[in-house]
């Protein structure tokens, strides 16, 4: 008896040693490098966006899962969540937070340490997230969707496009700096084309219906101002502005599948290829005080044909030559 107890102990034991160099070889597996990647809106509604990012990534020798891990979290527009997400990265200790400009702020307050990348945002100074563009300070850094008379060449299509354009509606979140300035920009270059602007603030969701209904359809055509809050609702949005025969005007192609009409801005994807290119830097060790705010240098105009049709225009075939994209 007392033999084949001792023979159990022995094989016991022989077991654990066996296991040992194993546990030790799995303490010994370095962590890998983890980026927070914090999507502002839902996946769908930044379409093809981060797998450019993880593309361009793995063109920089960083392959998702084998050199680098990526932790996804989705706000869907809301700032609540933002501040969950953004705290939940500090507490993972993440080595980068990739976000956009809607989330800035939340990631900001969460942490002064972590890097932070923004791939969009629309006045990343005046909203506070760094001193300067050529020099950020702090822990901020990332892409611009600012660029010089952007909005003025908008409202030069829009002119192009409805030749008896007299009042044009711009809806936007007067909650977000960046908004703000825009629409002062678009009042400037509609000024100057004899242009009436009706601006329609928003703040929330509830705010859009009333906005619509304060309008009482007494406009030409309705520029959409880009940030989460509209971006959330732009379904809302693109629809009641065909049921009131509203054209509109967005800074993004993918608001043109929910039955927007035309847009001009900087071209997304690229942002985010270009963005990836800021966390290769930090994930090297460069410091994101030192890495430039960058502008955009690719942006494409995109005319939905097919909302053209349900509105009864007709787009000038200048217009439609000069297109990167036309759906029909």
């Amino acid at each position: 008896m007392t033999l084949c107890i001792r023979r159990r102990e022995l094989i016991r034991l022989l077991g654990g040693a066996a296991a040992w160099p194993l546990a030790a070889r799995a303490q010994q597996q370095p962590k890998l490098p983890t980026i927070g990647f914090l999507g502002v809106t839902a996946p769908s509604d930044w379409g093809d966006w981060p797998a450019g990012f993880v593309q361009r990534l793995r063109e920089l020798g960083w392959y998702e899962g084998r050199t680098v891990a990526i932790t996804y979290r989705w706000g869907e527009g809301r700032n609540e969540r933002f501040a969950e997400f953004a705290a939940e990265f500090v507490r993972m200790n993440v080595n980068v937070i990739v976000t956009g400009g809607g989330a800035v702020p939340a990631a900001k307050q969460a942490t002064s340490i972590i890097p932070i990348v923004f791939a969009v945002a629309n006045d990343p100074v005046g909203a506070g997230y760094v001193a300067s563009l050529a020099q950020p300070g702090g822990n901020v850094t990332g892409l611009t969707i600012q660029a010089p008379d952007v909005a003025g060449k908008r409202i030069e299509i829009l002119a192009e496009a409805l030749r008896n354009l007299r009042k044009l509606a711009i809806l936007g979140n007067v909650g977000n700096a960046g908004t703000v300035r825009e629409v002062n920009e678009v009042a400037a270059s509609a000024e100057k084309l004899g242009i009436q602007l009706e601006p329609l603030e928003i703040r929330r969701t509830e705010d859009i219906a009333t906005a619509f209904q304060a309008l009482h359809g007494d406009a030409d055509a309705l520029y959409v101002c880009y940030d989460a809050l509209v971006v959330a609702n732009i379904n809302r949005i693109n629809t009641r502005a065909l049921a009131d025969r509203l054209p509109t005007m967005h800074g993004e192609r993918t608001f043109l599948t929910t039955g927007g009409l035309m847009s001009y801005g900087p071209n997304g994807a690229d942002l985010f290829r270009r963005a990836a290119g800021h966390v290769d830097k930090i994930l090297r060790g460069t410091k994101p005080a030192d890495i430039p705010v960058e502008q955009p240098t690719k942006f494409d105009f995109v005319i939905n044909l097919t909302t053209a049709k349900a509105l009864g225009l007709e787009i000038p075939p200048p217009l439609l030559a000069r297109a990167d994209e036309v759906i029909e």
